[in-house]
């Protein structure tokens, strides 16, 4: 790392404010937050918000939600680049480094035994019956997003109209996820600049401007040189491991399709691990086949029991893809380095759009405009996840699914003699679970892995059978 780079630190260097935490410190409770992160973004997002802003009070309530919003718009994790995000405010790129990295790195270790796991061990009767627990929970889970982000994100006639019109056009129209974020974005900042009083529009953003009780950038980390700066580390650490795969196995190979897929994804996927888990899963399962039908839903499952985000979804699909084309090496060794090399290229990139964009968006905390551009592609991030939460309902819950086409809108037309009975009824005790009584993640996939296989011995096997991308 550059020196000059890493000593850049956005606070104003005579600030003694307690507030404002010693790297130390910071450094405990990033771990911290890196091992108790569950939940899926919502979760996630709300445990940073309690650690830092309600406990702590590092950060205002209106830089978290400024901060939030920026990370809505970019590609990738959220939950991981708002960390990463704050980490910077608060120390500078090697706060930003490390809070990204601790996000990170408990839920990768999890996820990689995991993977490892289900590869030795899935064509067995038990773990099918787990699986079909888990699936049941992750769709409460999905479900239970849709709830707590909309809380927090639809507190105005505007904002339900971003959401509702994203859920149609996501839905009825398979519109683009990036069209629709653009447009939401473009539609909150003309309504900031149109409407006679905007200050209502978006009541989750746009509060107190210029007053914070956080950190304060102060103009380091922004012109032509500091991008460019930028864009040259985390550029070449993004592609270096193109080199090295080309340099030792040339271009035909599983390592290369992997670094190249997952790169696309780390630029295409708006929307966290739910708005592209359709995408890849279809490339995965369709285009490249490294993964059968319904094993992607087993890795969300797999992902919503680790900590950190569930974009690591993505390194349990680069596990299984080496594994199944190791290139002359031990099957799990090859495992091993395609997760590690799905892992790398997806969340270097994070940190590319972070420390590129917050120096900028910073300096335009002030513009209220923009504050409320960033507050409707939040708002349209909910129709986003409820798109998913139905498509995850209607896949889970029916063995059968037709279309429904009128016009330029089709829409899903499952059979309701195909209604899987016991999913459903398992997916209840879960949102249940979730909503009613509190039950945290960890504990409610834990009890529907259970009863999954208790279904599992007491109902025939054909009766279980239904699977989220495929039968």
């Amino acid at each position: 790392m550059n020196d000059a780079m890493a000593s850049e630190d956005p606070r104003p260097k005579s600030q003694t404010d307690p507030a404002n935490p010693s790297f130390a410190e910071a450094l405990r409770v990033w771990l911290r937050i890196g091992l108790l992160s569950f939940g899926g973004p919502a979760g996630q997002i709300a445990l940073m918000h309690r650690e830092l802003v309600e406990q702590r009070r590092w950060i205002s309530e209106a830089r978290f939600l400024h901060a939030l919003n920026y990370c809505m718009l970019l590609p990738g994790p959220e939950a991981q680049q708002l960390a990463t995000y704050i980490g910077w405010l608060l120390h500078g790129w090697r706060g930003g480094i490390v809070a990204g990295v601790l996000f990170v790195v408990p839920g990768f270790l999890v996820i990689l035994a995991l993977a490892a796991f289900y590869a030795l061990y899935q064509e067995t009767h038990w773990a099918e019956a787990i699986f079909f627990g888990l699936k049941a929970a992750v769709l409460a889970i999905v479900v239970e997003a849709v709830w707590r982000l909309g809380r927090r994100a639809l507190k105005t006639r505007f904002s339900l109209a971003m959401a509702a019109s994203a859920f149609i056009a996501l839905f009825v129209f398979d519109a683009p996820f990036p069209l629709v974020v653009l447009l939401a974005g473009a539609a909150g900042y003309l309504y900031a600049r149109l409407a006679p009083a905007p200050g209502a529009l978006l009541q989750n953003v746009g509060q107190d401007f210029g007053q914070d009780a956080g950190p304060a950038a102060t103009g380091q980390g922004y012109g032509l040189s500091y991008s460019l700066r930028v864009i040259g580390l985390w550029g070449a650490l993004w592609l270096a491991p193109f080199v090295l795969i080309v340099a030792l196995a040339g271009y035909d190979n599983v390592f290369l399709s992997i670094a190249a897929f997952f790169s696309k994804m780390a630029v295409v996927t708006f929307g966290g691990a739910y708005a592209a888990l359709a995408y890849v899963a279809q490339q995965a399962v369709e285009t490249h086949q490294w993964l059968a039908p319904g094993e992607m839903l087993d890795g969300l499952a797999l992902a919503e029991t680790t900590p950190g985000p569930l974009i690591l979804v993505l390194t349990f699909v680069g596990f299984l893809a080496a594994f199944r084309n190791p290139l002359g090496l031990d099957p799990m060794l090859a495992g091993v380095l395609g997760a590690i090399l799905t892992t790398w290229v997806t969340f270097v990139p994070c940190f590319l759009w972070i420390f590129l964009g917050a120096p900028f968006i910073e300096r335009l905390r002030a513009n209220k405009a923009l504050a409320y551009a960033l507050g409707a592609v939040t708002a349209a991030v909910v129709g986003v996840i409820l798109n998913l939460a139905l498509w995850f309902a209607i896949h889970f819950l029916f063995g059968e699914i037709g279309s429904l086409k009128l016009g330029p809108a089709a829409l899903p037309a499952p059979r309701w003699a195909s209604l899987d009975v016991a999913a459903l009824g398992l997916a209840a005790f879960a949102l249940v679970a979730l909503l009613r009584f509190k039950v945290g993640v960890p504990l409610t996939l834990c009890l529907c892995a259970i009863m999954g296989m208790a279904l599992r011995w007491a109902v025939p096997a054909s009766a279980l059978g239904t699977s989220l991308f495929g039968n």
